[in-house]
């Protein structure tokens, strides 16, 4: 499913302009976006939680050249689904499996 798919079912579901949907919706973003790159996590109850994962300083390969490259630390976003998702998703999976 597509950013704009989400826009237009929202849209139909609540009956708002797809305008404002999509301003809404780029606004959420956006706020998760500075939020993240100001080291802050963003929790949703019930959906999950947007985090900031720190990678270590590591060696890497330049299989290329045959040289080691070394890799400083880092930081990289991360989506942890919520419990209650992830089990919606199994047992919604099982359910549309069987059905057909």
């Amino acid at each position: 499913m597509t950013k704009a798919e989400i826009i237009a079912e929202i849209s139909s579901k609540t009956g708002i302009e797809k305008v404002d949907v999509q301003e809404t919706v780029e606004a959420f973003f956006k706020v998760v976006k500075t939020s993240m790159v100001g080291g802050e996590n963003v929790y949703v109850r019930g959906f999950g939680s947007f985090v900031v994962k720190k990678r270590a300083k590591k060696t890497a390969r330049n299989i290329s050249k045959n040289t080691a490259i070394i890799i400083p630390e880092h930081f990289v976003p991360s989506f942890k689904p919520a419990k209650t998702f992830v089990e919606k998703v199994r047992t919604g999976n099982k359910v549309a499996k069987s059905a057909k």
